[in-house]
């Protein structure tokens, strides 16, 4: 797949993720609705939430993103290093300079939020920025750059708000309902219908985490290769990833819901975030097959 048609991917993509996130919600509304009562005028509470949700995502989310990461906001003055790399690469690739973010962190690790390269933003930890090379900083710079130009962002920071909607309305709706059933007689409503519903609240979560993990670890092998390309200069991303993998430090702001953004797992040393079972479903591809294919270039 060439680098154009991964933008159209991407971009089909989203639209995608935002329709199945309006129908999870749909059809969670319609159940409790039928199970608690309240009818369809739930369906259309639904409808309403879910689409006012999925436009806000679009516009606003990275500015969520980026303030669950305490990522602050950094002039050329104070900091002419992260400019300097970061614009180099810009004229490079023929791209506008993003907003250019700090996360005091002394983790090593970084990622790019926006809607297209003319409304982003890359935020890099004061480990990163303090404890790689130059060359190994651009080759991160260069990564997060070529995920804002394939149109990945776009994609990762609308998963993080969709994803926190449907988990925060399950356990909403998990919860009237149980009350609602105590407080009423259940006799006209079918128990079929209610272990449906209780099942539905207890997937949905799951269903928005897979929805999440839809998103193909092929995003992360296209920027590690865009950005080697970018910068001629495989092995400068290649030791900061080496870097990242030796760096036991996890990311104390980073939570499940935005991990997804960063260049590496930022989750190191959680005992959620290292088990087996939660490696399989992990976001990331592997870091050290990641370095192998940077230096086989």
């Amino acid at each position: 797949m060439t680098l154009y048609n991964q933008i159209s991917s991407n971009k089909r993509k989203t639209l995608a993720v935002m329709l199945l996130f309006v129908v999870l919600i749909t059809l969670l509304g319609y159940v409790f609705g039928q199970v608690s009562g309240y009818g369809n005028g739930m369906v259309i509470f639904a409808v309403i939430v879910s689409s006012f949700t999925s436009v806000f995502s679009y516009f606003f989310s990275d500015s969520i993103a980026l303030s669950i990461s305490g990522a602050k906001k950094v002039d050329e003055i104070n900091f002419p290093k992260i400019f300097r790399v970061v614009g180099n690469l810009c004229i490079g690739a023929g791209m506008p300079l993003p907003k250019i973010y700090l996360i005091k962190d002394s983790a090593i690790n970084a990622f790019a939020v926006g809607r297209d390269p003319k409304h982003s933003a890359i935020a890099f930890t004061t480990g990163a920025v303090d404890r790689l090379e130059d060359e190994e900083l651009e080759g991160v710079a260069a990564h997060e750059l070529s995920h804002i130009k394939n149109f990945d962002t776009l994609l990762m920071v609308v998963v993080v708000v969709l994803v926190g909607t449907v988990i925060l309305l399950a356990d909403w709706m998990g919860r009237s309902m149980f009350y609602r059933r105590r407080s009423r007689d259940d006799s006209k409503i079918g128990g079929i219908l209610i272990l449906i519903a209780f099942i539905l609240v207890l997937l949905s979560p799951l269903i928005a985490t897979l929805i999440q993990l839809a998103i193909s670890r092929n995003r992360e092998y296209l920027a590690d290769a865009s950005g080697a390309l970018l910068t001629r200069y495989p092995e400068g991303l290649a030791g900061a990833l080496e870097k990242i993998a030796e760096d036991k430090e996890p990311l104390e702001t980073a939570n499940k819901a935005t991990a997804h953004l960063y260049i590496s797992n930022p989750l190191k040393n959680r005992k959620d975030a290292v088990s087996w079972f939660a490696n399989m479903f992990n976001t990331h591809p592997p870091i050290n097959d990641r370095i192998q294919r940077l230096r086989s270039m």
